[in-house]
C-alpha cells in the first residue's frame, strides 16, 4: 500500500501505518480538500512506566506509604504529558500556520479544526472516506499512514483522524464534512458482555413461602444444596454488619442490560434476611440513560436482583450505590458491555484520556451519546458525574479478545489510576472454565480454528481482584472443605470456575512468586506459548501448539461460594450457580472491613491483591476440583495459588485482623 511521500522530508518519519481496514468499513473517495477535519493529537503520557510502582507504593503491606491514597487531581497531574511535549508540539503547529489550538482539560491532547488539504500537507498523507458496508450515509475519515517531525515523534502518541478512523459522521449531499455532525448509531455485533449466573439443574422446591421464613433464614443443615445468607456467613466467619455505618463506605454495584425488581428484593429479605426492612433499595446512579425499575419500560431484570440480594444480606444497614449503565436502546440491541461508559462517569478525565494510541471511547465498540436512536439517551456522554465508591462489585465480563489490545490496556490503566485513589474493584472471573462464553468468539467460547486455545475472560487486568467460584458437594457440611465450582445446569452443561492466564497482560510482580510456585509444584502438563504482543495484538498465539500463555497474569486471585444460591426472581425461588455471586460476597467483606477501619480513623484498603498475595494464610486454600474447557481438563486446584480458585476463599476474622493491623 503506497503512502504519499511528496512532502515527506528527512526530518519527518512515518508515525503509524495501516495494516488492515476494519472489516465493517470500506475505503471510498478522497476527502474533499475543503472538508473541515477535527484533528486530535494525543500526547504521550508522562510516567506511565512508573504507574505500577506508584500503585504498589500505596498498596503493598511492606510499603511505608501503605494506605496513603492519592487525590484525583494528583493522579491526573502525575500522568499528564510534560510541559516540554505540549510546548514543542504547539510550536510545530504554529510554525505550520495552525491556529486556535485547544489543550484539553486533562492535558492529554491538542485539538484544532483545519481543511483536509492542510491536514494532508501537515502529516504528508491523503485522507479518504470510509463507508460502512451496511449504510452508505454514515462515514468515517482516515488515512493509511501519516508522518510527523522526527524530533517530535517521542512526544506524540497518535493522531486522529489517522490510522484510527474518526468517529462516524453523517454524510452530506456534498463531499464536505460538517464538524457538527452527530455520531451515527453504533454498529453492534455478537452477544452482550455476559452476566455470570446460571440456573441450577434442579432448583430445590420450597412451598408455603409466607410461613417458612424463620426456618429458611437460619437453617444451616442444607448449605451444600441451598446456599443462603446464613450459610455464607457461617462458611467464612462473617459477623452481622455493624448497626452504625458511614455513607463513605457504601458499596458500589455495576449493572447493565437489566434492572432489579423491588418485589423480588422484598420477598428475599422477608425469607432470608428478615432484619432488612421491606422497601430497602439501592441509590440509583443512572449513567447515560440507565433505568431503574420504576420506569414502565425498564428491561427484564435478573442479574440485578441476584447481586443486590447477596450484597444486602451481608452488609445491611450499609447502603448500596447502583451504577446502572447505558440506555435501553443499547440494552435491547444486545450490545456487549465494555465498561468505558461506566469509567467515564467515574472519572471525567477518562472521557478524553489518551494512552496506548487510543483517545476516549471507540465509536466502533462503545455506546455513543447523545444517542440519535428512537428512545435513546439524548444527553451528552456522562464524564465525571459520580464519585466512585470505595468498593465496586462487577458480575459481568467479556472475552479478552472482544476488544483490541490497546483499547484494553488503556482501560486497565484507568483501573490502576482508580486503585491509586483507594478504589477496590471486585470482578467475577466467569463460569466457563478456561473458555469465555459459549458462542462468543466460537461455539465453545474457545480460540483457534479448532477451538482448542484457552480464551481468558476480561478483566484479566492485574489491577482488579478477580473472584472464582467454589461449592460444597451434596452430603457435605459446613465443616467440610469446599471444592472448585462444578455446578450442573438446568439445560445441560456445567458451570466451572473461570480461570487461566491472560494474553494481553504479563504476570505482575506481586503475583510472580505464587504463579511460579504453581508451575513448579503443580505443572498442568499442557502445551503453552509465551505471548508476544504489539499495538496490533498477540502475534504468536497458539505457537508450538500451545493452549495458553505461560507468561500471562493469572486469574482468579481469590474465590468464594458460587452456589447453588437460593434467590428470588420474578417472585419465585431459583437455585443458581455462578461467580456472579462470589464477587458480591468478597465485595461485601471488604466493605465491612473498610467500615471497621473507618471506626478507628483509618482509610480504605484500596487495591487488595498485594496484601493477599503477601499473606495467603488469611484465606482457606481450595485444593479439589478443576475448570475444564476447550476440549481439555483445564487446570486443577492445588495447594497454594491456582488458576481455578486463586489463593482460596475468605476467612473473615483473619482478613479483618490483617487489614486492621495495617496503617
Amino acid at each position: 500500500m503506497a503512502l504519499p511521500t511528496a512532502q515527506t522530508t528527512d526530518s519527518h518519519v512515518l508515525h503509524e501505518k495501516r495494516t488492515n481496514t476494519p472489516r465493517e468499513w470500506r475505503r471510498g473517495d478522497r476527502v474533499n480538500e475543503d472538508a473541515l477535519l477535527p484533528i486530535r493529537i494525543g500526547l504521550v503520557q508522562s510516567n506511565l512506566d512508573d504507574a505500577y510502582e506508584h500503585l504498589m507504593d500505596v498498596s503493598h503491606p511492606a510499603s511505608p506509604n501503605y494506605g496513603k491514597h492519592w487525590k484525583a487531581e494528583d493522579v491526573h497531574a502525575m500522568y499528564s504529558p510534560s510541559e516540554e511535549a505540549v510546548a514543542a508540539v504547539r510550536a510545530w503547529l504554529e510554525s505550520e500556520g495552525v491556529g486556535d489550538v485547544v489543550h484539553s482539560d486533562n492535558k492529554g491532547w491538542l485539538a484544532f479544526d483545519i481543511p483536509a488539504s492542510q491536514a494532508e500537507a501537515l502529516f504528508s498523507t491523503e485522507y479518504y472516506e470510509f463507508e460502512h458496508k451496511m449504510s452508505t450515509d454514515k462515514i468515517k475519515v482516515g488515512c493509511d499512514g501519516y508522518h510527523v517531525p522526527a524530533d517530535l515523534a517521542h512526544h506524540i502518541d497518535y493522531i486522529t483522524p489517522g490510522v484510527a478512523l474518526s468517529p462516524a459522521l453523517v454524510k452530506r449531499s456534498v463531499d464536505v464534512l460538517d464538524k457538527r455532525a452527530h455520531p451515527a448509531d453504533k454498529w453492534l455485533s455478537g452477544r452482550p458482555g455476559r452476566r455470570l449466573s446460571h440456573r441450577a439443574a434442579a432448583p430445590p422446591a420450597i412451598s408455603h413461602l409466607q410461613t417458612r421464613q424463620s426456618n429458611i433464614s437460619s437453617n444451616l443443615s442444607r448449605c451444600a444444596t441451598r446456599i443462603t445468607p446464613a450459610c455464607v456467613k457461617a462458611l467464612y466467619g462473617i459477623p452481622d454488619a455493624p448497626t452504625e455505618v458511614d455513607d463513605v463506605n457504601a458499596l458500589g454495584v455495576f449493572e447493565a442490560s437489566d434492572a432489579y425488581a423491588q418485589a423480588d428484593l422484598d420477598l428475599f429479605f422477608q425469607l432470608y434476611a428478615p432484619h432488612i426492612p421491606q422497601g430497602t433499595h439501592p441509590t440509583l446512579n443512572s449513567i447515560d440513560g440507565g433505568q431503574d425499575p420504576s420506569s414502565p419500560d425498564a428491561p427484564v431484570y435478573g442479574e440485578s436482583d441476584f447481586d443486590l440480594e447477596v450484597a444486602y444480606s451481608l452488609i445491611y444497614p450499609q447502603k448500596i450505590i447502583l451504577y446502572q449503565v447505558d440506555d435501553s436502546t443499547y440494552v435491547n440491541l444486545d450490545s456487549k458491555v465494555y465498561f468505558n461508559s461506566f469509567l467515564d462517569a467515574l472519572d471525567g478525565s477518562y472521557c478524553t484520556y489518551s494512552a496506548y494510541g487510543v483517545t476516549g471511547n471507540d465509536p466502533a465498540i462503545d455506546s455513543m451519546y447523545p444517542n440519535p436512536a428512537e428512545g435513546g439517551y439524548k444527553g451528552d456522554l456522562m464524564c465525571g458525574t459520580y464519585k466512585p465508591t470505595r468498593v465496586i462489585s462487577i458480575s459481568y465480563g467479556v472475552s479478552e479478545f472482544d476488544a483490541p489490545l490497546n483499547y484494553t490496556k488503556r482501560q486497565c490503566n484507568e483501573l490502576l489510576k482508580l486503585g491509586l485513589q483507594g478504589v477496590t474493584f471486585v470482578w467475577a472471573s466467569g463460569d466457563d472454565g478456561v473458555a469465555a462464553f459459549h458462542g462468543d468468539d466460537s461455539a465453545s467460547g474457545c480460540l483457534g480454528k479448532d477451538e482448542k486455545l484457552f480464551n481468558p475472560l476480561f478483566p484479566t487486568c492485574p489491577y482488579v481482584t478477580s473472584v472464582g467460584g467454589t461449592q460444597l458437594w451434596a452430603g457435605q457440611t459446613l465443616s467440610d472443605p469446599e471444592s472448585a465450582l462444578a455446578g450442573p445446569l438446568e439445560h445441560g452443561g456445567t458451570a466451572y470456575s473461570g480461570g487461566g492466564f491472560a494474553n494481553y497482560f504479563p504476570v505482575p510482580d506481586y503475583q510472580q512468586s505464587a504463579v511460579s510456585t504453581y508451575f513448579q509444584n503443580h505443572d498442568p502438563d499442557l502445551p503453552y506459548y509465551t505471548a508476544r504482543n504489539d499495538s496490533v495484538g498477540i502475534t504468536n498465539m497458539g505457537e508450538n501448539h500451545g493452549l495458553y500463555n505461560r507468561a500471562g497474569r493469572g486469574t482468579p486471585d481469590v474465590s468464594a461460594t458460587a452456589g447453588p444460591f437460593q434467590l428470588i426472581y420474578n417472585k419465585q425461588h431459583v437455585a443458581l450457580y455462578g461467580t456472579s455471586f462470589s464477587a458480591p460476597v468478597w465485595a461485601g467483606i471488604i466493605t465491612m472491613i473498610n467500615q471497621e477501619r473507618t471506626n478507628v480513623g483509618k482509610g480504605p484498603v484500596g487495591f487488595i491483591n498485594p496484601v493477599l498475595y503477601a499473606n495467603p494464610g488469611v484465606l482457606n486454600d481450595v485444593v479439589n476440583g478443576s475448570n475444564p474447557g476447550c476440549g481439555s481438563e483445564g487446570f486443577k486446584a492445588a495447594e497454594g495459588w491456582d488458576p481455578v480458585t486463586g489463593l482460596g476463599t475468605p476467612n473473615y476474622p483473619k482478613l479483618l485482623e490483617l487489614f486492621m493491623g495495617l496503617p
